[in-house]
């Protein structure tokens, strides 16, 4: 995303890391503007390094092998300190002055978004930022029409108008209190929450559009109870007692640290993820302050999204980052 990227490892490594994080050798190559065909030789060529595979070639994709989860925790810790290796050069350089503004979904405000501000005002103090929260559906509209240079949203179906720079995949769960019937589940299915009353996101939220199957299976006609466009206030239900909400654990890393909530992963079609995209407005050349602060997001999305998977959820502050 940079254009002072650093290349000083073997690009195998980074074909690696793409394809890690796409689950898709074609994907991958899309993003890095390759061949397929050069993508796949450097995984082969690291395959036949190691002697064993590193992917499943399963129907939905790639699915990384012991051996592949293996080089997977080694390479990410070399480019994290790669990019750690690019910024203080930046530093070093010093960032020209600059201005960003970010449309953001109202979960990534809580925790995530806040530990990358700290982090680029600590490099880059300079740099002004403005933030607009809101829903995932209008965040295309605020980078189109140029009110915003980054845009972080949740599943947002792919459109000529702007790019991906950065994914992370967030498996959606039922959010309940301690007390809760439910709370001791290890997973849980849309309709057993359903009996527990449902607090459900409306259609300006990417959620509500990701259980609308489900809701319109269970023969569920009539509007539920309670709605909210506020992700914070179905929290806010949800401790009182008036029923189940729906999200990923991005938003709610301090409730679920402290006990506060219960976050129960949803088992309906195997699980089901809500992806949160990092974005800008197609065929735009980034200003170097944009640049940075998309390095930046593009760095703790993957932080998170491994510390998911590894079934660890730290919240993590600047001094933690600066450890891993």
């Amino acid at each position: 995303m940079s254009g002072r990227t650093l290349r000083i490892h073997s690009c195998a490594i980074h074909y690696f890391d793409m394809v890690r994080r796409c689950r898709s050798i074609r994907e991958a190559a899309r993003r890095l503007n390759v061949a397929s065909s050069a993508v796949n030789r450097q995984i082969l060529k690291i395959e036949d390094e190691i002697g064993t595979s590193l992917f499943e070639r399963l129907p939905g994709g790639l699915r990384l092998t012991l051996a592949g989860e293996a080089l997977s925790r080694h390479v990410s810790l070399v480019l994290q300190d790669l990019e750690r290796v690019r910024l203080e050069f930046d530093a070093l350089r010093g960032l020209q002055s600059g201005h960003v503004e970010i449309a953001t979904v109202e979960g990534a405000t809580v925790d995530l978004l806040p530990a990358v501000l700290k982090r680029m005002r600590d490099l880059y103090p300079q740099v002004t930022i403005g933030v607009t929260v809101q829903g995932s559906q209008a965040i295309p509209q605020a980078l189109t029409s140029n009110r915003a240079d980054l845009g972080l949203a949740f599943a947002l179906p792919r459109a000529a108008e702007i790019r991906q720079l950065s994914v992370g995949h967030f498996r959606l769960g039922a959010l309940v209190s301690p007390g809760h019937p439910l709370a001791d589940r290890g997973s849980v299915n849309f309709a057993t929450c359903a009996e527990h009353g449902l607090i459900l996101a409306k259609s300006e939220l990417s959620i509500h559009h990701l259980l609308m199957p489900l809701h319109k299976r269970l023969g569920l006609v009539d509007k539920p109870p309670l709605q909210s466009n506020s992700m914070e206030l179905a929290r806010q239900m949800v401790r009182h007692g008036l029923g189940v909400a729906f999200q990923t654990r991005i938003g709610v890393e301090a409730d679920l640290a402290h006990g506060a909530l219960v976050h129960i992963p949803l088992s309906d079609q195997g699980g089901i993820y809500s992806d949160l995209g990092l974005y800008a407005r197609s065929g735009r050349d980034l200003p170097g302050a944009v640049e940075a602060l998309a390095h930046l997001l593009d760095e703790e999305i993957g932080i998170r999204q491994r510390a998911e998977c590894t079934g660890r959820q730290p919240v993590l502050n600047v001094d933690q980052l600066r450890k891993l």
